[in-house]
């Protein structure tokens, strides 16, 4: 295991300022609504860039006014992030779905957490929607996660810029990239499981069958760690 990451120590003078990374692709129906939602952090002086990879629908032209720099990249989440994650400013990365809320408190939880010495962390997890295993779905989530110290995109990590350049960003592939950040980054220090909770939309378990999606999200990530490819993997969800 590498040596620990040496921690750069906060200002306790310095507010935490932190750059929000969402990647988006045909997203027009909900963009507003997400982007609206996060304008008391811009206000407070924390970053949101969006970077778009090649929608075909109207959501870079909603974006704007929004956010602070829209930028456009080939399709791929990881690579949408990373790209964010070169343009922005601040110290502290925040990676956020298009379709997840976070709580009010976000950046108090995460300037804690940075205090105390994580290097990274993310965020329980509350999935909005209609079916009654959401709740057991989201402990469940949340309860592996802290048990295995892996990190999900729903789960809007954050990280900081220098742990994250350390292990080289996101890898480019087309699936599990977070499972991957999240193994590299464990190298670095345990994460931080923050008890407050993001909301994130249970969509597409609902369009494609909740414990249909589960069980092929559960599959995929078992031969993830038996060895086979992220293209491979990315077929099977397509």
């Amino acid at each position: 295991m590498p040596a620990a990451e040496p921690h750069m120590t906060l200002n306790p003078d310095m507010p935490l300022r932190l750059s929000i990374v969402m990647p988006v692709l045909d997203e027009a129906a909900s963009i507003g609504s997400t982007l609206r939602a996060l304008q008391p952090l811009r206000e407070r002086g924390h970053e949101l860039i969006v970077v778009d990879g090649g929608s075909r629908d109207t959501t870079p032209t909603l974006c704007q006014g929004l956010v602070d720099r829209v930028l456009s990249t080939p399709r791929g989440r990881a690579r949408q992030m990373n790209a964010g994650a070169t343009a922005s400013q601040h110290e502290v990365l925040l990676f956020l779905h298009a379709d997840t809320l976070l709580p009010g408190n976000a950046e108090v939880a995460v300037d804690r957490a940075l205090r105390q010495g994580a290097a990274w962390g993310r965020f329980d997890v509350h999935i909005d929607g209609r079916s009654r295993a959401f709740p057991l779905i989201a402990a469940l989530m949340n309860a592996r996660s802290r048990y295995t110290g892996i990190a999900t995109g729903d789960q809007a990590l954050f990280v900081r810029r220098a742990a994250f350049e350390r292990v080289g960003g996101f890898p480019d592939q087309p699936l599990m990239e977070d499972v991957e950040l999240s193994r590299r980054l464990r190298g670095v220090g345990a994460p931080a499981c923050l008890r407050e909770r993001v909301l994130t939309s249970g969509r597409r378990w609902e369009r494609h069958g909740v414990w249909r999606t589960i069980f092929l999200m559960w599959r995929l990530r078992w031969r993830y760690w038996r060895g086979a490819s992220p293209e491979a993997l990315a077929r099977a969800w397509r």
